[in-house]
């Protein structure tokens, strides 16, 4: 099948600029259309110290250029950004993958060539940067969550240390941090090593099972082990006191937001952390992305395309936000379990035949659009049902689409049912 694509006139730019950022400098470099038809190139290194941002952005607003395209190089480009956004027309963050200049031939100076020249013809698409407010919660969200793994990591090694002292705690209780097991292993800190003594410590549904947990707990606790399981227990308590905090400040920060958060939150799997989460990696303005199908995409849900000599191959998924994309695996296993959900129906209907991996990647899809979907609208999610798939295939439901289809079209139809 022939395509035909036609470039946008607006998409040229005669007055463009590259950046090549660094670390230490930034490679600037503008490319001027004459009316002639002659292209000027201009090329000079800045220091990435805020005088030099100065410096830059004031050579750039000489030369009078109305498009800068930078690369996003790891964090370096933050400051540049920021100090250079809302002075030009036009400031975009452009991959790096997608503007690579050719093999053999790459210095600085070349590549911020290349960079605005790409800029100037719109070969290259520009990545979502939200706006301040935006990215200051996102900077808080994702630090959460790296605190919320250390913590995880923190209890992991707790059993790792349990287990090398020959304490089977976990064999008998469901979690190795839990109200019952901190008393545990605080006695065992202290000194005590009596089982049954540390068997009576445990409450709530650990007690009937105390004659289990006093054969676990007869282990080879060693004071090497106590001074590891002090140090570990102080780490979570110091990581839980830095959870509680950031969840203050992103709580406050989100009040302005508060309808947005509670869109999301009406779809099925989706908690308060989630809901913070996911508002702060896409936003609440939608206009940014043309479809549902974009912000899928944007994530990393969405299928990717390889094509060649008009055979199609699997390219799975394609690259997108990785922060986004956990999160949103992570709401699409707990939409999976909510039973009587349409989300649940969906996985359990892909999982049988393409694995569960694959499944939870479709549910996210969905959940996504969804999300898209009611932030666009601002309208409260509706959960179809988990029969929603056998309600499709209902004849009378069939009939009455149709006939709204037709009336749609300006003719009166009227329904009955056939003769036996």
């Amino acid at each position: 099948m022939d395509e035909e694509r036609r470039w946008d006139v607006k998409q040229q730019a005669d007055r463009a600029a590259g950046l090549d950022v660094h670390r230490d400098n930034v490679v600037a470099a503008t490319r001027i259309n004459e009316p002639g038809g002659e292209v000027v190139v201009t090329k000079k290194r800045f220091p990435t110290t805020r005088r030099g941002i100065g410096e830059l952005a004031a050579f750039l607003t000489d030369e009078a250029v109305t498009r800068v395209a930078m690369e996003a190089t790891g964090v370096y480009w933050k400051p540049l950004y920021y100090a250079l956004e809302g002075l030009f027309d036009e400031l975009w963050l452009c991959n790096a993958q997608h503007v690579k200049n050719v093999p053999g031939r790459k210095t600085d100076l070349s590549d911020a060539e290349w960079l605005a020249d790409v800029a100037a013809h719109g070969m290259v698409r520009p990545s979502f940067v939200p706006p301040p407010e935006i990215r200051e919660l996102r900077e808080l969200t994702r630090y959460r969550k790296t605190q919320v793994d250390a913590r995880g990591r923190e209890i992991q090694r707790l059993e790792k240390t349990l287990q090398d002292a020959g304490i089977k705690l976990t064999s008998v209780a469901s979690a190795v941090w839990s109200v019952s097991s901190r008393k545990i292993v605080e006695a065992l800190i202290a000194g005590e090593r009596n089982p049954a003594v540390l068997a009576g410590l445990a409450v709530g549904k650990l007690r009937p099972k105390a004659g289990q947990l006093e054969e676990a707990l007869d282990g080879r606790f060693g004071a090497h082990h106590g001074f590891v399981c002090r140090q570990v227990i102080d780490h979570i308590d110091f990581l839980d006191d830095s959870i509680a905090k950031l969840s203050e400040e992103i709580a406050a920060r989100l009040l302005p937001f508060e309808a947005a958060v509670r869109l999301v939150r009406s779809v099925t799997g989706i908690g308060e952390l989630s809901a913070q989460a996911i508002i702060a990696e896409i936003g609440i303005d939608m206009s940014r992305f043309p479809t549902a199908g974009h912000l899928c995409a944007w994530a990393g849900v969405a299928p990717a395309s390889c094509e060649s000599a008009g055979r199609k191959r699997p390219a799975g998924t394609r690259h997108g936000s990785t922060w986004l994309r956990r999160v949103l695996i992570e709401v699409a296993r707990a939409a999976s379990r909510t039973k009587g959900s349409y989300f649940s129906a969906q996985y359990s209907r892909i999982a049988r035949r393409r694995g569960t991996n694959k499944a939870a990647v479709a549910v996210a899809n969905s959940i996504l659009a969804v999300i898209w979907h009611v932030l666009t609208n601002g309208c409260i999610y509706e959960d179809p049902g988990a029969d929603y798939f056998e309600r499709r295939h209902d004849p009378a439901v069939e009939a009455k689409r149709l006939q709204a289809r037709i009336e749609a079209l300006g003719f009166d139809v009227t329904l009955s049912p056939k003769a036996a």
